[in-house]
């Protein structure tokens, strides 16, 4: 991951005009706006990188732990460091069609995943939800996971808010190694 940022207002804007702006650059951010490893279906052959992962080793897929229907694996893409979710096997798109079994493990990673973060880094909050679908936000609506996003006081400056830059303090290994460190045992 490649960030470059300068301190000192660049020369020109792009109609050659000096301003008084730096720039932050991360080029990483154009994989997530150009849909890479987005499925291009709704079936999990399409390319359904939550299907995917399971496969990989925990490290390799920033998986953080494995129960009987689901699994708990970090965000590619965070809104803060520590953002994963929790992930069902099975490719299902909708939280109604979830089996008993499935909603059991979803909903005991949530809560493990609380109990985690709060322990590696201190979270003070937490925002946890599901995009039903893509018109409600969903970045991938075949294949249902639960966010749970933690938060600390004073964490939205204006990098998110005006700059429409996330800036994370923590590569997403160091990240998914501290909170695999202290996940709960079952």
């Amino acid at each position: 991951m490649l960030i470059a940022m300068t301190t000192e207002p660049e020369q020109q804007n792009g109609a050659g005009e000096p301003d008084a702006f730096g720039r932050l650059w991360t080029p990483h951010r154009m994989a997530y706006i150009k849909g890479e490893n987005k499925p291009t279906g709704p079936e999990p052959a399409d390319g359904c990188p939550f299907c995917a992962i399971p496969a990989m080793s925990d490290e390799d897929g920033l998986i953080l732990r494995r129960m009987d229907h689901a699994y708990a694996v970090l965000n590619l893409y965070p809104y803060n460091s520590g953002h994963l979710m929790a992930v069902p096997y099975r490719h299902v798109a909708d939280y109604t069609d979830l089996t008993p079994e499935e909603t059991t493990d979803v909903a005991a990673l949530t809560k493990q995943a609380m109990t985690a973060l709060r322990a590696a880094s201190g979270a003070h909050g937490f925002n946890l939800g599901m995009n039903q679908g893509s018109v409600a936000g969903a970045g991938i609506a075949a294949h249902l996971h639960q966010h749970v996003v933690p938060r600390w006081g004073g964490d939205t400056n204006f990098m998110p808010v005006i700059g429409q830059t996330r800036v994370l303090p923590q590569l997403l290994a160091d990240t998914r190694k501290v909170i695999a460190d202290a996940w709960p045992e079952d």
